[in-house]
């Protein structure tokens, strides 16, 4: 790879990506905010959705989480708490290595699903398809790359990868000078990623963007249904602001009735 493209790829394609992203995400969601869901086929074929798809965003969160962390979190913070970068390398291999496999067999699961089902591929679009592939063979890059990590197991590539996901924060593009010399399965699952937050605002994938995670934070509520008889009264209508009123069916009249006597 020449040092122009890898400069291209690796210094100014990610502010490309990610400006892409952002602006595109917002334009849709104010001129077509109907386009933005999931578009789930789980009515079609349940069972192979639900598991496919909860291994599959379960590993998805851990893997973005455990990338936004271990990349953008500056080095002087590990080690000013002391955090050792092998042990940061060993913690990145395990619980990658369970949550990618998660993810894989998920995803796996969902492709099969809309490749195999006529049902389900006639009702997705040729996008649908395309990106669920896409994220299927970056899983399989991310996985891959164990191999050669475990070749660094000190986290000395760690570092450098640290270092230029710091210095395109701070826009340096310059700091792609970091990864010159990784190896090529690195730089592809790299740009394979960027591609994909490129690809965000035109395809299903916006709705990560409006994830219910609200609902943890919303206070509790209580649903009472009122089970009436058939031939009660309608009850009386109730003062605005003021306690509601409820008329007594005739069973409560007579019981009323016989305890008066």
């Amino acid at each position: 790879m020449s040092e122009f493209v890898h400069y291209l790829l690796f210094g100014w394609y990610p502010y490309l990506a990610v400006t892409v992203m952002v602006v595109g995400s917002i334009l849709r969601f104010d001129t077509n905010q109907y386009s933005w869901r999931s578009q789930s086929s789980q009515f079609l074929r349940r069972r192979q959705m639900l598991i496919g798809s909860n291994l599959f965003h379960l590993g998805i969160l851990v893997l973005l989480g455990g990338h936004l962390v271990g990349l953008l979190t500056p080095i002087q913070v590990f080690d000013f708490f002391g955090v050792q970068h092998q042990w940061k390398q060993v913690l990145a291999l395990v619980a990658g290595g369970i949550a990618g496999v998660a993810a894989f067999i998920g995803c796996t699961l969902l492709l099969h699903r809309r490749l195999v089902d006529p049902r389900i591929r006639r009702s997705s679009a040729t996008l649908d398809i395309v990106v669920l592939a896409l994220i299927w063979f970056q899983i399989l890059l991310g996985l891959s790359t164990t191999y050669w990590t475990l070749q660094h197991i000190d986290g000395r590539e760690m570092v450098n990868f640290m270092a230029w996901a710091n210095g395109l924060l701070t826009l340096q593009p310059g700091s792609s000078s970091y990864i010159v010399q990784t190896h090529i399965v690195y730089k592809l699952h790299i740009v394979l990623g960027l591609t994909l937050f490129l690809l965000t605002p035109f395809t299903r994938l916006v709705h990560v963007f409006s994830a219910p995670i609200w609902y943890l934070f919303r206070p509790g509520y209580q649903i009472v249904r009122t089970r009436r008889g058939k031939g009660a009264p309608p009850r009386a209508p109730q003062p605005f602001g003021g306690a509601p009123a409820y008329t007594a069916g005739p069973a409560s009249e007579r019981a009323f009735t016989e305890e008066a006597q």
